[in-house]
């Protein structure tokens, strides 16, 4: 029996070991209509997930190098966060990678897109998520102070969650 012991403290090691540390974190303004779409799913896929879920959900309310550390130290990342590019309807979901960005503009002029800061992380030795995916839906208004995001992105929410969850596994 104390080599069956060790046995399955041997499994239970490995197991603990290969498991992904996987971040989901919803990004956005919560008084700027759309832009709170991120955080608005991070909140959902939160009371979604089971209480003893290893998948870690958060918020975040800047970009850049900011965003880069909070990366830091996980092999997954799922982003959420509304995108504006003129090119979908309001409400659409898409899937993209950090390089599928076509621009990001941050708080800041000294700040940096997503994936230069990927790379500085990097660079600087810090184990950055090697599987990152975002998942943006199309806004319709992210200038105007509100704390309600607009009915075409809000009917998306479901739909944008279930998405988030099925990038998580």
């Amino acid at each position: 029996t104390k080599a069956k012991n060790s046995s399955r403290a041997k499994q239970t090691l490995s197991i603990q070991h290969n498991a992904m540390k996987t971040l989901i974190l919803g990004l956005g303004n919560p008084i700027l209509g759309d832009d709170a779409l991120g955080l608005r799913v991070a909140a959902l896929v939160r009371q979604r997930l089971p209480p003893d879920s290893e998948i870690e959900v958060d918020e975040e309310y800047w970009g850049g190098l900011r965003l880069m550390e909070r990366l830091i130290g996980y092999d997954k990342a799922i982003l959420v966060d509304a995108i504006c590019t003129g090119a979908h309807p309001p409400g659409t979901i898409l899937r993209l990678g950090p390089d599928d960005l076509p621009t990001q503009h941050s708080a800041s002029s000294h700040d940096v897109n997503l994936p230069t800061a990927l790379e500085m992380g990097r660079t600087m030795g810090m184990k950055m998520p090697d599987d990152i995916c975002i998942i943006a839906v199309e806004a319709e208004n992210v200038l105007d102070f509100s704390e309600q995001c607009s009915p075409a992105v809000t009917a998306a929410l479901p739909d944008a969650v279930d998405r988030v969850l099925a990038a998580a596994y």
